[in-house]
């Protein structure tokens, strides 16, 4: 039994530091496109134009600020499957604990003459975790009782440049500086490394695990927004990759068993993956617009991830038990949205959207820090303008479907996983 518990530990040693990367990329930015179901790229007409699509900013003709503010609120489930001779369906449902995963984007835009506009914006393109209550796990750890708990986040700085080439065709482009930081705990999990007693050998449990880490990554946005007639537009957004270069500590409770320092720096590198979208928006009555996107991501960049310990005693410890590599078998994923806009009045409109969101995770490396789900999403807005402030809120609901594994290894947790997340979310801007 230790020798399981063990590989599914080792696995989750390293998952939280792949969440940056692994399907949880906020849907979006700005309380109007998100109210809309995320289909904004042919839009692209407000602050949040830098996330979506670069060139909608081309479109400004006053200086514009906004500010975003999004809280993500998940509710994720595990009923435990078989793992040898821990009994089958342990009678109990594992539920996150309720937490707060705050996101924001700010913009800055300014026309710097009749066909140029210049800005600035900052914001975190991805931001998740997972809190769980550690006594509903005792059972992998010998009644023990460990804090399980991650929270990420990206900070993106973006300076970004757009260009209304001709009435009909405008460009855009954008500068990511990205900032990643998290927090983890969790335990370490059994050695394979016994030690020896008066008993003989003895497996050692390492205890609880923490990680503190922070890095930076450089990236890319380009857009483009073809508008042939004031009905119809259609815009193209390509993120390039951003690899951001971590650094930190890692702690581990019970290494003094093996005379090791509890302590040793590491360094890792996540790859945000290359992300493709295609948007179209028509109106078919002038108080009516109709939307929908493709958003195409390249899961499939990020199949194994890499960690080095730096400490010497460190390293031949975790690459002996494969606590450095993590193997995920990711598949690229395509998004479809849909959303509409009705002004009530010149004042006044309401929103409503859809998206499907496919789990880029297969069956073989779902685990409870790594719960890779199929959304159906839906969304509704409303928007008021006062004057040059305009005020826009959102609410989504995130619908996973349930997902059962039967998969038991260092890769997996075998058991019946749930998850839906609520989104509120508040704009504010005003144009000067």
């Amino acid at each position: 039994m230790n020798k399981r518990i063990l590989g599914m530990l080792v696995a989750l040693f390293l998952i939280p530091s792949m969440v940056l990367a692994n399907g949880f990329n906020l849907n979006g930015l700005g309380s109007r496109a998100q109210g809309m179901g995320g289909a904004f790229v042919g839009i692209a007409n407000d602050f949040s134009a830098v996330f979506w699509n670069p060139a909608g900013a081309a479109g400004f003709r006053r200086t514009t600020f906004g500010f975003f503010a999004t809280d993500l609120i998940p509710r994720g489930t595990y009923q435990p499957g078989d793992i040898g001779s821990i009994p089958e369906n342990p009678p109990f449902v594992a539920k996150t604990k309720t937490s707060h995963y705050l996101g924001f984007l700010a913009g800055y835009y300014k026309p710097v003459s009749s066909k140029v506009v210049v800005g600035l914006g900052i914001g975190t393109p991805s931001g998740f975790g997972t809190r769980w209550d550690g006594a509903d796990f005792a059972y992998l750890t010998t009644g023990t009782t460990y804090d399980w708990s991650s929270r990420i986040g990206v900070f993106s700085f973006s300076p970004m440049v757009a260009v209304k080439l001709s009435e009909v065709i405008s460009v855009g482009a954008a500068i990511n500086l990205d900032y990643g930081n998290f927090n983890l705990k969790m335990p370490a999990g059994f050695s394979s490394w016994p030690v020896i007693s008066i008993d003989g050998e003895v497996a050692v449990d390492l205890g609880q695990y923490e990680e503190n880490m922070n890095g930076w990554g450089l990236g890319a946005t380009f857009g483009i927004l073809v508008k042939p007639a004031n009905e119809l537009s259609l815009g193209l957004t390509v993120r390039t990759p951003s690899t951001i270069v971590f650094d930190g500590t890692a702690r581990m409770s019970n290494l003094s068993l093996y005379d090791f320092p509890g302590s040793s720096t590491l360094e890792r590198k996540i790859t945000r993956p290359l992300w493709i979208a295609g948007g179209v928006a028509f109106r078919p009555v002038p108080r009516l617009l109709l939307s929908a996107d493709a958003h195409w991501t390249q899961w499939s960049k990020l199949d194994v991830i890499r960690t080095e310990f730096m400490d010497a005693r460190w390293r031949p410890f975790t690459a002996a038990e494969e606590r450095d590599i993590r193997v995920l078998d990711w598949k690229d994923a395509l998004q479809v949205r849909f959303g509409a806009e009705v002004a009530l009045n010149a004042t006044t409109a309401l929103r409503a959207g859809y998206y499907y969101d496919p789990a880029p995770g297969p069956l073989e490396t779902l685990n409870v820090l790594l719960p890779s789900h199929t959304f159906h999403a839906l969304s509704v807005g409303f928007g008021k303008t006062l004057g040059g402030l305009q005020l826009d809120f959102g609410l989504e609901y995130l619908a996973g479907s349930s997902r059962t594994s039967s998969f038991a290894s260092a890769d997996a947790m075998p058991g019946t996983y749930g998850m839906h997340i609520v989104v509120p979310t508040a704009s504010v801007s005003y144009t000067f």
